[in-house]
């Protein structure tokens, strides 16, 4: 077998593979010979129909079978004699066999790249650390005062207020019919003011009352994400059914009493800056991960392999479509493409696949192997985050050998990183406000603002 390499790039290489005809005949022969022992035609006793009609016949597809065995059989041994190891699968195209000839493939496969031993030593780098105010533990108690909502409907006769929240029925029309698009909607519950729907919309809602109708003219703007309804005017025959009003608890020792574990409201607020600190260690934890790999990847460019980037553009897609799905949203609901999704998460992809191999990099220049002591320490402080005994994670591990190599491979990338910050000189600096106060990336006012429940359903 004779093997060659074609260098596409540092990491995209196509592998051609030519199959002596020796090996070609003979793997001909024994599928020949399988075929007449089981074929059965008219005219013929079993095992004896002559080879030309069987090739006139099968020819077609027994040079497919046999084309796919012989690259089976040949390509990881190709790989070991060329000296490389794959990420992902191979994109092959191969030609029709020939009788009597050798035959000839290739195989476009990619592959980690060369990084070059990185200085890990004496690295400068900066943790930022952020301070719990008071001010925040308010505005938590104020979310999950929120959280406990309910809404009662207004007796009086009086018109819509902003800040009122509304059971309306409502229908879109163009030039006088029923427009799909538009669709037709029972029992939409909405704040009024909140921002929810179109301004448009919004405003024309304030000064009705409870059990009137009203046609709502709406221009929906030239860039609105449902392009059925960009840039036209919609005439919504609405039905206003009911008006409610939020009724807040007040927040006090039984306003903590009711969540739960907290005795007094001191309590809660204790706990609430508690989890605050938490999150802004693991915070701190994480943007100085990023420091680190930020100036690692300053040392040297390696191109990063398209089917690793696009296993991880595949999988932030997912979680974020998962996300919607649990908020009971669609793609559509967002404005965004398919298209225009995988260009926004196209650059953390790459940063995740390039941070990976950073990491790899340094398990590996390390010498860092997993000992059974580093894999305790391991499942002790996944047990204290998960609230779990370590005997059922472990017995979880020998279920799922898969979860066991993540959980492995994640204990390894945890501890270059260690290794990293043991030799780095670490300035803390502390954040600012406006940083500390600054929400996730990816949330938005749908993900944490809380609907209030009906009055009753607690």
């Amino acid at each position: 077998m004779k093997v060659d390499v074609q260098d596409v790039s540092t990491v995209k290489k196509i592998l051609n593979v030519e199959i002596p005809e020796a090996d070609v005949t003979r793997e001909l022969d024994k599928s020949y010979r399988t075929l007449k022992k089981s074929i059965k035609l008219k005219g013929f006793r079993p095992g004896k129909v002559p080879l030309s009609i069987l090739e006139r016949r099968f020819k077609k597809d027994v040079h497919a079978e046999v084309c796919s065995q012989l690259i089976q059989d040949s390509y990881v041994e190709a790989l070991r004699e060329a000296e490389l190891e794959p990420v992902g699968e191979p994109i092959l195209d191969p030609p029709e066999l020939q009788k009597d000839q050798p035959y000839q493939y290739s195989a476009t496969i990619e592959v980690r790249p060369s990084i070059e031993d990185l200085k890990v030593e004496g690295l400068k780098l900066k943790k930022k650390v952020y301070k719990v105010g008071d001010e925040e533990v308010e505005t938590q108690l104020k979310i999950l005062q929120r959280n406990q909502a309910q809404l009662k409907s207004i007796e009086e006769d009086r018109p819509v207020e902003k800040g009122d929240y509304v059971l309306i029925d409502y229908e879109g029309f163009k030039d006088g019919k029923p427009f799909a698009p538009a669709g037709k909607t029972e029992n939409f519950n909405v704040e009024v003011g909140s921002g929810r729907i179109l301004k448009d919309f919004d405003e024309q809602l304030v000064e009705m009352r409870a059990n009137t109708s009203k046609e709502i003219l709406v221009h929906f703007p030239d860039d609105y994400f449902n392009k059925d309804l960009a840039g036209l005017d919609i005439a919504f025959k609405v039905t206003l059914k009911e008006i409610k009003e939020e009724i807040l608890p007040e927040i006090d020792d039984e306003f903590a009493k009711d969540l739960g574990k907290h005795e007094t409201l001191a309590e809660l607020k204790e706990s609430i800056r508690k989890e605050l600190e938490r999150r802004y260690e693991d915070r701190s934890e994480q943007e100085l991960r990023r420091d680190i790999f930020d100036t690692l990847g300053k040392q040297q460019d390696f191109e990063l392999p398209e089917v690793l980037v696009k296993h991880e553009l595949t999988a932030l897609i997912r979680d974020y479509l998962d996300a919607l799905s649990y908020r009971g949203l669609s793609l559509g609901d967002t404005g965004y493409t398919e298209e225009s999704l995988s260009k926004k998460y196209h650059p953390q992809a790459e940063r995740r696949v390039r941070e990976y191999l950073i990491l790899q990099k340094l398990i590996e220049q390390g010498g860092i192997t997993a000992t059974d002591e580093m894999l305790e320490q391991a499942y002790k402080e996944m047990a204290e985050r998960t609230n779990q005994p370590v005997d059922a994670i472990k017995q979880l591990h020998e279920k799922y050998k898969e979860t066991y190599e993540v959980f492995k491979q994640r204990t390894l990338e945890e501890q270059a990183i260690k290794s990293i910050i043991k030799k780095s000189t670490i300035e803390t600096v502390e954040a600012d406000k406006v940083e500390a106060q600054e929400p996730e990336a990816g949330a938005s006012e749908a993900e944490t603002k809380p609907e209030p429940r009906e009055q009753g359903d607690r």
